[in-house]
């Protein structure tokens, strides 16, 4: 049984087949990228999906999601080498400590990580 929004779609293009006595519109997603995504990709992911449904259903239909979650991974990634190596300087954290007192800078170093990555989450992953 066919109504105008089916006419509508054949004019635009649209075809069936005929599974089970039933019309189904031949529909499918567009190819998509298979980029490996890393651990900053797959918390965007878990973030869209949760708190930004209509991003992640458009993303995803258009067939753009896996590339925008490796470019995700890729910035977060590159933002925090970049922010790194500047914490420790601002901080005072060198090869010197290193040399020093091998547990401290461990330590100093785990911190700094911990407040780049901070940064990375609040300006790149939950954007």
């Amino acid at each position: 049984m066919k109504n105008n929004f089916d006419n509508l779609y054949e004019k635009l293009g649209g075809t069936y087949r005929e599974e089970n006595g039933h019309l189904i519109p031949n529909v499918t997603l567009p190819e998509q990228t298979d980029y490996q995504i890393g651990k900053y990709g797959r918390m965007h992911l878990d973030y869209i999906k949760n708190h930004r449904r209509g991003r992640y259903t458009s993303l995803l239909t258009e067939g753009k999601l896996n590339a925008r979650l490796h470019d995700i991974d890729l910035e977060a990634k590159e933002m925090l080498e970049s922010i790194i190596p500047l914490l420790a300087a601002e901080r005072g954290i060198g090869e010197n400590l290193k040399a020093r007192d091998m547990l401290r800078w461990i330590a100093e170093m785990n911190n700094i990580k911990a407040s780049a990555e901070e940064i990375v989450l609040k300006e790149v992953i939950y954007k």
